[in-house]
């Protein structure tokens, strides 16, 4: 116990899972080009799976480069429906355009997290949720993102599961603590397994 545990992300969510998990770390966001490098990764054809495994690690490379002897958690969120990769919506209205196109559809998750030591990987996991929509009616979409926009520009779909955008799904497949960004308890256990926490 003592090692340095660096949570290479700005998300107010992933931050919490780890507080409420008694878990000690402190934030360094990795500040990278997140839309370049997704577009540059989908350009040459990388499955989205293969997409959020990568981001996670070029993230958690950038900050343990400048973190000597400490464990940096990278992570990254892909959606697709089918072959469309999914980013977070810049404005209200491409909000309702991506929650338009996945309305009544079944759309992967890819939640990946990758621990580097010394710019070195040492755990990575990828877990896919299967989520599908309901079809809800255009009159409620616009009251949802009455209520929610610009909460929902941080969430790639526009959704926000730990709040009201759970209304939005009529089924889900997976990991909930991967919705949010992080497979929480697999972290755990590797955490506890190199003994940054009790267990």
């Amino acid at each position: 116990m003592g090692q340095d545990l660096i949570l290479a992300s700005g998300s107010a969510i992933r931050a919490q899972m780890l507080r409420n998990a008694a878990v000690p770390f402190r934030v360094q966001p990795a500040r990278v080009d997140e839309e370049a490098l997704r577009q540059s990764l989908d350009a040459e054809g990388t499955p989205p799976r293969d997409m959020s495994d990568a981001l996670a690690e070029m993230k958690a490379q950038r900050v343990s480069a400048k973190a000597p002897g400490s464990m940096v958690i990278g992570c990254d969120q892909i959606l697709a429906l089918g072959k469309t990769v999914f980013a977070k919506p810049e404005s209200r209205e491409e909000a309702a355009a991506q929650l338009k196109d996945l309305r009544g559809q079944q759309h992967s998750l890819y939640s990946a997290a990758v621990i580097c030591e010394d710019g070195r990987p040492v755990w990575r996991h990828i877990t896919e949720v299967r989520m599908r929509m309901h079809r809800f009616s255009d009159a409620y979409l616009d009251s949802y993102l009455e209520r929610n926009w610009p909460a929902v520009a941080t969430s790639v779909g526009a959704y926000q599961i730990e709040s009201e955008g759970v209304r939005l799904f009529s089924s889900i497949t997976g990991d909930y603590f991967a919705i949010l960004g992080l497979p929480l308890t697999e972290l755990l256990s590797f955490l506890a397994l190199r003994g940054l926490i009790e267990q």
